[in-house]
């Protein structure tokens, strides 16, 4: 433990990690042999590394570490407050770093933890060496750093999403009761919380693949459509209801990714162009944060010239995750999203952005901030949450969310039920627990900003209200979506509450690791588990094999696009 000038007590940076036999499989595929012991066992060796955010993006991008350098940046030409808490230094590796660097959509970029050698090097960092108890039976035997990280990467193998970290959620997280941290919750998942899956849970259930007429291209709703321009995100949330295509593929899953294409996308546009009834279009992916600026206009401009479309949405995690970008003063994407926003006022037409905040801690100075510039814009930005078991299931933490976005100007929008999507049953919660939500809400806030809380139903039966529900017994509820066309208009829909979870016992304090029998844990001191390996799967379609070393869980930006974001 090291003591730093300021008295904050931080953990050393620890070393690289040994990874075993790489083999390329096709263009875009590698397999790699990775053993929790020899992560545990190299952690041990202390080392830090050094990255600037000015450094060449090939380079940055695939790195880790913090500044030690003066800053290379010029001054942000912007108001921002003086003397604010600079919450990102509370962590060694970042104690450094000035604020216009950690605002940079580049340095944010270079020191986004995507592969487990990574994560595992700055858990070891942040980690005290003994953890605050949990309140969860199923993750009480976890008291140590080291049995935390072995947990964690047993997780991350077990997930349907690959894990991409960027430094503002990181610097979110508390990490001395990281067990129960709800922003932990979202994008880190350990082993030892999960359950198993409902019978009903399907990786699409919202039914999004059966519903696209062209690829990319969601049309459920008689005038509105779905455009999924990306499947890459800057994090990936466990709960992604699309976790059938974004990001990279997985243990468990080989994703149907959209990647950005304009042969692809002219396919989109020439059905949208057709296609009279249509007068709203949601530009989503994956997240609208990973498109570059000139693809923002051009997209914009596109659905601009369209006679039939009225309005359209930007749907991006962005100013959530990493909302330094809005402020960055070298970076164009904001700009380009005011531009088209403008150009939309012009013409009479409502382009907007939507966001997705789903707890008060997510949001710091810099989203307050980044907040204040697009409403000084014109931009008008709304929040869509995802109801989470252990993260804002309360009455209390979700009202406090409400009312700190409508202090933000950002318009609470809707609250969602949890999506019957798999590997994420220890996220969801009964139908019941968003009725009560609502019902104690209604009346204390404002109504203009008091969101809709919805189902969206299983099967391509839409968003409905809760409370819309036609049956609910016995952990079942249905509902009807007369507004569908066709069959799905007279159809029933069903929502099932997650099965109830008999309680665990506890096992011993040592990290754990998937043997080739995948029901059976082995703690690491087993002599099984260390002869046993896992098998990691990653995208490295965006990556040069001969500079990376680290398994890849992600698919990257490429080095021009990291450049120019």
């Amino acid at each position: 433990m090291i003591l730093n000038p300021q008295g904050r007590c931080h953990f050393p940076l620890s070393g690289s990690f040994p990874l075993g036999k790489r083999a390329r499989v096709g263009r875009s595929m590698f397999f790699t042999k990775l053993t929790t012991r020899s992560v545990l066992r190299s952690i041990s060796r202390p080392r830090l590394l050094v990255v600037s955010s000015r450094s060449p993006a090939k380079y940055a991008s695939r790195q880790f570490g913090h500044l030690l350098e003066p800053s290379q940046t010029r001054a942000v030409q912007s108001t921002l407050p003086l003397g604010p808490h600079l919450y990102w230094q509370d962590i060694l590796v970042w104690q450094d770093v000035t604020t216009d660097d950690f605002i940079s959509w580049r340095w944010q970029l270079a020191n986004t933890v995507r592969t487990p050698t990574k994560l595992a090097r700055f858990l070891s960092a942040v980690l005290p060496d003994t953890l605050a108890p949990s309140h969860d039976p199923r993750l009480q035997h976890i008291k140590t750093k080291d049995s935390f990280i072995g947990d964690a990467l047993n997780g991350i193998g077990e997930s349907t999403m690959t894990i991409s970290l960027t430094p503002h959620i990181l610097s979110r997280i508390n990490w001395h009761a990281a067990l129960d941290d709800p922003i932990r919750r979202q994008f880190l998942p350990l082993k030892s919380e999960f359950v198993p899956d409902h019978e009903k849970l399907t990786l699409d259930s919202l039914h999004e693949e059966a519903d696209s007429p062209v690829p990319g291209l969601v049309h459920r709703y008689p005038d509105k459509a779905l455009f999924l321009a990306t499947s890459i995100c800057p994090v990936y949330c466990r709960f992604c209801t699309r976790s059938y295509a974004v990001g990279g593929d997985t243990k468990k899953v080989s994703k149907s990714r959209q990647k950005p294409s304009r042969r692809r996308w002219e396919i989109v546009f020439e059905y949208i162009e057709k296609t009279t009834e249509l007068q709203d279009i949601v530009v989503s992916g994956g997240d609208t944060y990973y498109l570059q600026p000139e693809d923002i206009r051009e997209i914009g401009e596109r659905l601009l010239s369209i006679p039939h479309i009225k309005r359209f949405r930007f749907a991006s995690k962005g100013l959530a995750v990493a909302p330094g970008r809005i402020l960055d003063p070298h970076d164009t994407w904001t700009k380009a999203l005011i531009d088209i926003t403008n150009q939309g006022r012009q013409q009479g037409k409502h382009v907007c952005m939507h966001t997705h905040f789903n707890h008060p801690a997510e949001i710091s100075w810099v989203t307050e901030e980044a907040a204040k510039k697009l409403f000084a814009t014109g931009v008008i930005v709304r929040n869509q949450s995802v109801l989470l078991k252990g993260v804002n299931d309360s009455a209390e933490i979700m009202g406090g969310l409400i009312r700190k976005l409508s202090d933000l100007n950002i318009q609470p929008y809707y609250v969602y039920q949890c999506d019957l999507v798999r590997g994420i049953e220890d996220l969801r919660t009964p139908l019941q627990t968003i009725l009560d939500i609502e019902q104690q809400l209604r009346g204390t806030i404002a109504g203009f900003m008091m969101p809709s809380f919805v189902v969206d139903l299983p099967e391509g039966g839409g968003k409905r209200l809760a409370a819309a529900k036609e049956t609910y017994e016995n952990g079942v509820s249905t509902f009807k979506a007369p507004g569908l066309l066709g069959e799905k208009g007279e159809r029933t829909y069903t929502y099932w509450d997650p099965a109830v979870q008999e309680s665990l016992t506890l096992r011993t304090d040592n990290p754990t690791i998937v043997s080739e029998n995948e029901d059976v844990l082995l703690p690491v001191t087993d002599p099984r588990a260390q002869e046993t390996e896992q098998l990691v799967i990653g995208d490295m379609s965006n990556t040069n094999t001969n500079t990376n070393t680290d398994t890849q869980y992600f698919e990257e930006p490429s080095a021009q696009a990291a450049a120019a974001g």
